[in-house]
């Protein structure tokens, strides 16, 4: 079992939980994920480390309640433990002194940010940090971003907080800048991904995305999270989760991804009027 040690409300739908578990939070890097299950009877799911602390023995995730089982999760408290909690998965991300690095955020993808910007900056690199999000009550994490970046460049969809516009306006202005990012990142959802690749296309800047595609054993064998890339099958839970975006194909990642959409909200919706019956 695996105990909740702390538990925030970043937002009304997004949670940070602190798990312990000491032999992960010595092994995890940056750009690795978890994968977990709440009980018997739950799915597994994958969630990407945001953060872990050696010494305590703990490893932090932050998600968002969009599904039945991240629904469940976030209604367990401090104190309570998970059954299964497997990890670190998936390949660290490239780390080296590049020059001038730019990581672009959507979302939850701060959580997952947060460290690459840490060990890019801890390994010699400029590191600007771009974030957008909805509306400003879906930000968190500025000021502990702001300790590990050169430059924070913030962004909502309505203008509720800094500017309005989405990240791809904001990274345009940073790569037609006199000294243009050696290399991207980019975490979040999938269009936000696509349209910084389409981006950084026009400019010849490589560019990494964290793909999210389903998920169920983690190692390669199911087969559930194949991707395409170079037009090649590739199993983002070993080779990835992290690939060259300009090599993706979207089209066909996009398409897996909304084939359980319907039997996703159907099961939230059960679980939800159970939770309404209790």
């Amino acid at each position: 079992m695996f105990t909740i040690v702390r538990k925030e409300v970043l937002s009304p739908s997004v949670k940070l939980m602190e798990i312990e578990a000491p032999r992960i939070a010595r092994r995890a890097r940056a750009g690795q994920f978890l994968i977990l299950r709440i009980n018997e009877r739950g799915e597994r799911i994958p969630l990407t480390v945001a953060d872990c602390d050696p010494e305590r023995g703990t490893v932090t995730i932050v998600f968002m309640e969009i599904g039945k089982t991240t629904y469940a999760l976030g209604r367990m408290n401090q104190g309570e433990a998970l059954l299964d909690v497997v990890g670190p998965l998936g390949r660290p991300t490239e780390i080296e002194r590049f020059g001038r690095v730019v990581c672009v955020a959507g979302g939850v993808g701060t959580a997952a940010v947060y460290p690459m910007c840490r060990a890019f900056q801890e390994a010699g690199n400029e590191v600007i940090c771009i974030v957008g999000a909805r509306t400003k009550e879906l930000l968190f994490w500025e000021e502990r971003l702001r300790s590990v970046v050169g430059e924070l460049l913030i962004t909502t969809d309505d203008g509720s907080y800094v500017r309005k516009g989405f990240v791809t306006d904001v990274l345009r202005e940073v790569v037609e800048r006199p000294e243009p990012p050696d290399r991207v990142v980019a975490v979040g959802p999938l269009p936000m991904m696509r349209a910084v690749c389409a981006v950084t296309r026009e400019y010849g800047v490589k560019t990494i995305v964290s793909l999210n595609p389903i998920m169920l054993d983690g190692i390669g064998m199911c087969g559930a999270c194949r991707v395409t890339v170079a037009g090649k099958t590739r199993m983002a839970c070993v080779e990835g989760p992290e690939f060259d975006g300009h090599e993706v194909d979207f089209d066909e990642l996009a398409q897996r991804l909304r084939r359980y959409q319907e039997q996703e909200r159907e099961a939230l919706a059960r679980f939800q009027a159970e939770c309404d019956c209790q």
